[in-house]
């Protein structure tokens, strides 16, 4: 007598003289399954050897299953980009960005012209603008990667381009790098672009040959904020 398991289709067969009268199973020696098979009386009626059934398909995971699946892999995907962000960061090997565009926004044209240059110089596509309002909105839709604007007071009843830049939201801020431009400056001096909350501040008659301030300040910006940026960008991938 022989039946075929209806699990993994395996051919099991028993000797006939083995075969009790009353029906009986017996484990698959392949997968464990219990095969029922008839006795010698339903054998001797003729009843059919068991039918191999297909094997069980896996019925879909529940809705619940597999949002837990995907917040567990979003959460290793989250914590790869860390490791690699501390890696980052333990390293040291922050790449400089590429220079972009810039937005001069000076009143007086000798000034604007002279710090053109070095801008240019570094790798800007250089715009001047003195209308603080079309520059605040360009300046928002992130049209600007630096800019350079005067810190001094505006006329009465006028608000200039740095006081609007001000009221920037943090992350709206953090993309762009701001040169404050006065008569009170000492190029270069961090407490004093603490103070005004720019990035770099500038004396006017050092406008012209800022290259190295420039080039100096704008790379340790770049390695303060790349880490974040870049994490910032994984996680916007991975949540996709």
């Amino acid at each position: 007598m022989q039946a075929n398991c209806p699990k993994c289709a395996n051919k099991i067969a028993i000797d006939d003289a083995r075969v009790p009268d009353r029906a009986f199973s017996v484990k698959c020696p392949k997968c464990q399954t219990s095969v029922r098979f008839p006795g010698k009386g339903a054998a001797a009626a003729a009843a059919p050897a068991p039918v191999a059934a297909p094997p069980a398909t896996p019925a879909s995971a529940p809705p619940a299953e597999r949002a837990d699946a995907e917040a567990d892999s979003r959460a290793a995907m989250r914590a790869e980009v860390m490791a690699q962000v501390r890696r980052e960061m333990a390293s040291g090997d922050v790449a400089r960005p590429a220079s972009g565009r810039a937005l001069v926004a000076l009143s007086d044209r000798a000034q604007a012209g002279a710090i053109t240059l070095p801008l240019s110089r570094q790798g800007y596509q250089v715009d001047t603008l003195d209308n603080p309002e079309e520059g605040s909105r360009l300046i928002e839709q992130g049209a600007y990667d630096l800019v350079v604007a005067t810190c001094s007071a505006p006329a009465a009843g006028k608000e200039s381009l740095y006081q609007r830049m001000s009221r920037l939201s943090p992350d709206a801020r953090r993309r762009v790098f701001l040169v404050g431009v006065g008569d009170e400056f000492k190029t270069g001096d961090g407490t004093q672009a603490w103070i005004a909350m720019a990035d770099l501040v500038v004396h006017p008659r050092d406008l012209g040959g800022a290259d190295a301030v420039l080039s100096k300040t704008i790379e340790e910006r770049a390695r303060l904020y790349q880490v974040y940026l870049d994490a910032r960008k994984r996680f916007e991938i991975s949540a996709i």
